[in-house]
């Protein structure tokens, strides 16, 4: 009795209230996109607000037993969770249907699961028992290693089952070890590593100048970036700013002798490789000064300007490998094609509803955009459509406000 008492005093009924709210918040915006004139009761299951409905109590139900659980229960068959889900995940590849190009779902009779998403929890558990070993410490090689390896595993695994987004949301665990101690360097390089997969991709095509078509604009910007973060972290891992200001001077020479080259003597430049040989020109000034001064953050450094070069190169291939509808997503996410009627239409069509919702909104079931179907996934990815058009600019921050309530919640709670 004493430990049920203990478990509702514990429970921080803000964040609960606010997940209420969210909840109820989206059960009644999957029923405004969904909804028709036909009187269907709302606990239908035949409609996806009944099949919502049912999921809700049922997680209520789960809730409620998860909470009444030994916390040494999660605990000792951590491991054991993250095993299962694993084999389900690599069941999944070979006997999932496919379905718009991705084998992520198993239908089991009338019930489908994605069990992507059950691997996120138990991922999860895997990493806060591996973490709370007594000699674990996150500035340790091995163990940092180790930890990679628990979330690199799984994130395989759904990107064969061609589910990209699911598998991106496993990157968002290195915030999570940011805050248990890993080195801040491991962030900023993984951001580093996003911004280069979207230049390459976006200016990979595209010439430096007309007169040299082959010469890639996009590697050539990935080439400068790498130098800059190179003498960036220099600059604030080092104390002695003599090696950054070389290779900053050095830099400028090299490319204002080619670009002399080239506007005066009128011969056949490659911009490319300038920036190659400045590279490998750094690289080698870096491990001389690493050898020298016997100091491994230059060897570290060195590395990034030729790991840089190299997933830029491997960004095209891995582009290729995406299915066809998330190609043309991405290209038109960066403004490298304009499709309104196709890969475009969703997105032109859910600005459209949520723009037609003024500021307060065309009330509640009442939204044409959404009611007409203009918009096909609005009842899932694009959920959000409804809410701008339904309840206008003043429901839409309201919604946001509340999941920013939420985070700034948890926070506090973690800081407590």
């Amino acid at each position: 009795m004493s430990r049920r008492i203990n478990i509702i005093n514990n429970i921080d009924w803000i964040t609960i209230g606010i997940y209420l709210l969210l909840v109820v918040a989206g059960w009644f915006c999957i029923y405004g996109a969904v909804y028709n004139m036909e009187e269907v009761p709302f606990w239908d299951t035949d409609y996806r607000y009944g099949k919502q409905l049912m999921w809700i109590g049922l997680s209520f139900v789960i809730a409620l037993f998860l909470m009444l659980l030994d916390s040494k229960i999660y605990n000792y068959f951590a491991y054991h969770i993250y095993a299962i889900l694993l084999l389900l995940l690599l069941v999944t590849i070979f006997v999932a249907p496919e379905i718009k190009g991705s084998r992520s779902w198993l239908v089991l009779g009338p019930i489908s699961l994605q069990p992507a998403e059950f691997a996120k929890t138990g991922t999860a558990l895997a990493l806060a028992k591996f973490m709370s070993t007594y000699n674990f410490k996150l500035d340790n090689w091995k163990s940092l290693a180790s930890v990679f390896l628990i979330i690199f595993i799984p994130f395989m695994m759904i990107i064969l089952q061609n589910e990209t987004g699911s598998a991106l949301v496993y990157c968002s665990l290195l915030f999570v070890l940011y805050r248990e101690g890993m080195p801040g360097i491991f962030l900023f390089m993984a951001f580093c590593l996003a911004l280069i997969f979207i230049v390459s991709i976006r200016f990979g095509a595209e010439p430096i100048i007309a007169a040299f078509p082959d010469e890639s604009y996009g590697l050539f910007l990935v080439i400068l970036f790498s130098i800059f973060v190179q003498i960036l972290l220099l600059l604030v891992y080092e104390k002695n700013h003599q090696v950054p200001r070389n290779i900053l001077i050095g830099t400028l020479i090299l490319f204002a002798v080619g670009v002399s080259v080239y506007k005066f003597a009128d011969y056949p430049f490659k911009f490319t490789y300038l920036g190659y040989a400045v590279v490998v020109l750094i690289t080698f000034y870096l491990i001389y000064n690493a050898i020298s001064i016997r100091k491994g953050t230059y060897a570290f450094i060195a590395l990034f300007g030729i790991v840089a070069i190299g997933f830029s190169n491997l960004s095209e291939t891995a582009f290729n490998r995406l299915l066809p509808h998330q190609q043309t997503r991405i290209k038109v996410t960066l403004g490298m094609e304009n499709d309104p009627k196709k890969a475009g239409y969703n997105v032109n069509q859910s600005k459209i509803a949520i723009g037609s919702g003024g500021l307060t909104g065309k009330g509640f079931l009442n939204g044409t955009q959404t009611k007409l179907k203009y918009v096909p996934e609005q009842d899932t990815d694009f959920i959000f459509c409804t809410v701008g058009e339904e309840h206008g600019f003043i429901g839409s921050v309201t919604v946001l406000s509340l999941f920013l309530f939420l985070f700034l919640r948890l926070i506090y709670l973690e800081y407590l």
